[in-house]
């Protein structure tokens, strides 16, 4: 079940409230009960191990970092 991050506006608590993706629009009154909130944007980060695959070709080899390991940050 996907969760959402939702903030306050009256009190600044930051919470998340875990709900079906229909339900994802719906308000959620923070767990202090004020009902004055907003959905925050969430980002997801997927990470694997091993020979990977991108775009239909096998991902370059090297580190990671800005410049795809070359610079060895």
């Amino acid at each position: 079940m996907p969760r959402y991050e939702f903030r306050c506006r009256a009190c600044g608590d930051t919470f998340e409230v875990n709900r079906p993706m229909s339900q994802a629009g719906e308000p959620a009154p923070c767990p202090w009960g004020h009902t004055d909130t907003v959905k925050l944007l969430s980002t997801v980060s997927v990470t694997g191990r091993g020979g990977g695959v991108v775009g239909g070709a096998a991902a370059p080899a090297g580190g990671g970092g800005c410049c795809g390991g070359g610079c060895g940050c």
